[in-house]
């Protein structure tokens, strides 16, 4: 298929052969080992294309709401039992600001095809082939391409990251390092679970919660074997939790069996809010790696015997990303500084940080640098 070159936003034409690259290797690999159901590659003119007009409608409103949307590109046979519309519509900055209201939902795409040199939207879908090409809009000037990834969470690994001038493409070998934390390796699927209750899903899920509420906030994930990480906050605690609150484990240790996976996630999503929405509140929120609720609002201390936090290895999983030794105040304020001192005391725990202007970072102990590890992992989230 070829497209006219009509696009305006700059950062379309310069990713778009890049995410072309992405999504044909992907794909060739998936079909050299055997996968099925899987979806057709967008060469770079769709890709630029589709980002162009996305774009441009991120920035309209309709009834005073921004534009919020997903779109897919697959045929109407790759997706399932398809909502399709009677007659095709055009993919026009117009029509998508006009359509956005009624399929802004999570899960909801927007199906895109295209037929001589126009693409047009066929109607919409639930279900989409693996590794299919999604474009999310996910608030004015703010794009997300993702891919859809046969198991994980979500099932959405993140490709590529374009706020305005801004373009961040994710380095799926950043995992790659030694002592990289499960959560990351998660995120850019080179260890996934299918199970909506392995340990790792849950706690990505935390993650994505956390930072959704935008009030900032620190998860420390504890060892459920000792209780040392005490040893790093200041007592008398302000808000202790006795016994610990095991909403989440408890749904965690269930086999499922008795119901369906939508409806253990689902209740599961209602208890990791319950923990998260605390994590609002100033000072630290600990949970063990079971996933029990110990306490919230700690203020976190050095230990003693310690030594401050000097120096640590800050890294984020895109292109150019590469690791810089820096002061943990370089990297944000008072919750980083205090993240980064816990971990360098408490070396067999991990700390989310989530800031307020959205940026999400994961502080753990590499033995392998003998420091401490901050991956800034907000461009997986989105």
């Amino acid at each position: 298929m070829e497209l006219t070159n009509d696009t305006t936003y700059q950062a379309a034409s310069k990713v778009a052969e890049i995410i072309e690259t992405h999504f044909f290797k992907h794909l060739a690999v998936a079909k050299e080992n055997g996968e099925e159901d899987l979806a057709c590659a967008p060469n770079a003119g769709i890709v630029e294309k589709m980002i162009d007009v996305a774009f441009w409608a991120s920035l309209r409103k309709e009834e005073g709401n921004s534009t919020k949307i997903s779109l897919a590109f697959l045929r109407p046979n790759q997706a399932g039992k398809p909502l399709l519309f009677e007659q095709r519509m055009p993919l026009t900055v117009k029509v998508l600001t006009k359509l956005a209201p009624g399929v802004e939902r999570a899960g909801v795409h927007v199906g895109v095809w295209y037929e001589g040199s126009e693409l047009y939207i066929w109607g919409t879908t639930i279900k989409l082939p693996n590794y299919c090409f999604v474009l999310d809009v996910s608030e004015p000037a703010l794009l997300v391409v993702k891919q859809r990834r046969i198991i994980g969470l979500g099932k959405f690994t993140n490709v590529a990251v374009l706020r305005g001038d801004q373009i961040k493409i994710v380095d799926e070998n950043s995992g790659l390092a030694p002592d990289s934390p499960a959560i990351l390796t998660s995120l850019l699927g080179l260890s996934s679970s299918a199970l909506w209750n392995d340990p790792v899903n849950v706690l990505i899920q935390i993650a994505v919660s956390m930072r959704a509420h935008g009030r900032g906030g620190i998860l420390l994930v504890t060892p459920s074997a000792h209780d040392r990480w005490k040893e790093s906050i200041i007592h008398p605690l302000q808000y202790p939790v006795s016994p610990p609150f095991s909403g989440v484990s408890d749904l965690v240790r269930r086999d499922g069996g008795t119901a369906s996976d939508i409806y253990w996630q689902n209740a599961l999503r209602r208890e990791v809010e319950n923990i998260t929405g605390l994590t609002a509140v100033d000072g630290a929120t600990v949970i063990n790696d079971r996933h029990e609720l110990l306490t919230f609002g700690a203020k976190i201390a050095r230990a003693n015997n310690s030594t401050p936090v000097e120096v640590m290895h800050f890294t984020e999983p895109v292109i150019g990303g590469h690791p810089i030794s820096l002061h943990p105040s370089s990297v944000g304020g008072t919750r980083h500084l205090s993240a980064a001192q816990f971990i360098h005391d408490q070396r067999d725990s991990l700390a989310l940080v989530a800031s307020q202007d959205g940026y999400f970072t994961v502080f753990s102990w590499s033995a392998h640098a003998q420091a401490v590890q901050a991956h800034r992992i907000d461009v997986l989230l989105l």
